[in-house]
């Protein structure tokens, strides 16, 4: 057990350093971690994952609220828009139990390409690439967006941070509006849904509430790396941090895809 707690500390704090600056929780790489090396059953992985969402996202976003990036109204339409479908979600995976394989096939079909698309982006000069606008979405375009990421989030216990972040980057906000406000909407989503989930396990059988002591070990570790990733932020250029969302994203897609392959 203390092994244990110890890893988790240490894979939460290491996963949130990294992430944390392009807006992505850790949540979503934490998860093959957590199933494979700590051997947290299915579907109690999820609100476990959620749990380390909970504890580990003040420490980014304290930082990122100290630097004044969580101003404007992007987190609180995502926030918005996330927080019931990560109900919906919960009540998906816990009575419906969808296989995991179909979930793969679309995150990986999604991510794989959009992030190679934004190393492409940021590893090209400007000067050969025609200026894209920052393309603000409609609010009712971005709430189903926010909802669908939240139904998804809900299901698996991945945030959303690591599909919203995309997302908003390849339609031409800047990494530094888009982190903050994908960590506040994962933060949220991810109270909600661990909540939703200790709920349903009073009335359901079988390993539906969190690891409680593994999910606050990782969480603990992520409070501190994600402090220390959002105040890297500021001092990494948007291009390496455009590179580091589409390297995230481009892992992720192809981690999926090798798995629905197996």
């Amino acid at each position: 057990m203390d092994w244990t707690l110890a890893g988790g500390l240490a894979a939460g704090l290491l996963i949130a350093t990294v992430t944390a600056p392009a807006g992505v929780s850790g949540a979503v790489f934490l998860l093959p971690v957590q199933l494979s090396v700590f051997g947290v059953p299915s579907p109690a992985v999820t609100p476990t994952n959620l749990l380390y969402n909970v504890v580990a996202g003040p420490g980014a976003l304290w930082r990122y609220r100290r630097d004044g990036a969580l101003r404007g109204d992007l987190a609180r339409r995502l926030v918005l828009g996330t927080l019931p479908g990560v109900v919906v979600g919960a009540a998906v995976r816990v009575f419906a139990f969808p296989g995991p394989n179909v979930f793969r096939l679309l995150i990986a079909v999604l991510l794989l390409p959009l992030g190679l698309w934004l190393c492409l982006r940021a590893l090209t000069p400007a000067r050969h690439l025609r200026q894209q606008p920052a393309g603000e979405l409609a609010p009712c375009t971005l709430t189903v967006l926010a909802l669908a990421v939240g139904v998804i989030g809900g299901m698996y216990g991945i945030g959303g941070g690591s599909l919203l972040g995309p997302v908003l980057a390849a339609r031409g906000l800047p990494v530094a509006r888009v982190a903050p406000a994908a960590l506040a909407a994962t933060s949220a989503t991810s109270l909600v849904g661990a909540a939703a989930y200790a709920l349903l396990s009073l009335a359901s059988s079988g390993d539906i509430a969190p690891d409680w002591w593994l999910g606050l070990a990782c969480g603990t570790g992520g409070l501190l790396g994600g402090y220390l990733g959002a105040r890297l932020q500021p001092r990494l250029p948007e291009r390496v941090l455009r590179l580091l969302l589409g390297a995230l994203a481009t892992a992720l897609g192809a981690l999926y895809a090798a798995q629905t392959l197996r």
